[in-house]
């Protein structure tokens, strides 16, 4: 592995933009994707908001804006570091399957709304047969995510056994 001394901060400060940039294309706002990708880019994982306002060049209180956000979402949490009176913002262990499976759990209280707004406005209207349609699209991803996040954890598992070897 290439050590962080090694590093071109230029090729990896372009990476946390791009990647940052890419996250907020699909819908995460701008400063928690930025800070996120940031955080990734961290052999520790871990940043205080000094060091965020630092790496990505921005104010302290966009930085406290966006970890706000971001802690609330349980994408990164807050520690303090022992001794300290500083905050350290880390990524949350497993956060891409904890993340997917809250929109798992998201998907079913979907699927009960859905089902309220089609007997509401009725299943043999236009409307009703939309929402419908939209309902059975949710329910059809959320029986598929299911088996998905079991796959995940089997190839998550042989995966990092490969990587000790």
């Amino acid at each position: 592995m290439t050590s962080a001394t090694q590093r071109d901060q230029q090729a990896v400060n372009q990476f946390v933009e791009r990647f940052g940039g890419i996250l907020a294309d699909t819908g995460m706002a701008r400063m928690p994707a930025r800070i996120l990708a940031a955080l990734l880019t961290t052999d520790s994982g871990r940043l205080t908001a000094a060091e965020i306002a630092d790496v990505l060049q921005i104010s302290p209180a966009a930085v406290s804006g966006a970890v706000r956000y971001l802690t609330t979402v349980q994408v990164v949490s807050r520690e303090r570091e022992p001794g300290s009176r500083r905050d350290v913002y880390r990524m949350r262990d497993n956060v891409w399957y904890e993340s997917t499976f809250r929109k798992d759990q998201m998907l079913g209280m979907i699927d009960e709304v859905l089902a309220e707004g089609v007997a509401a406005l009725g299943a043999g209207t236009e409307a009703g047969a939309r929402l419908d349609e939209t309902r059975e699209f949710f329910r059809f991803v959320h029986s598929e995510l299911g088996s998905l996040l079991d796959r995940w954890r089997t190839h998550r598992e042989k995966w990092l056994e490969e990587r000790k070897s």
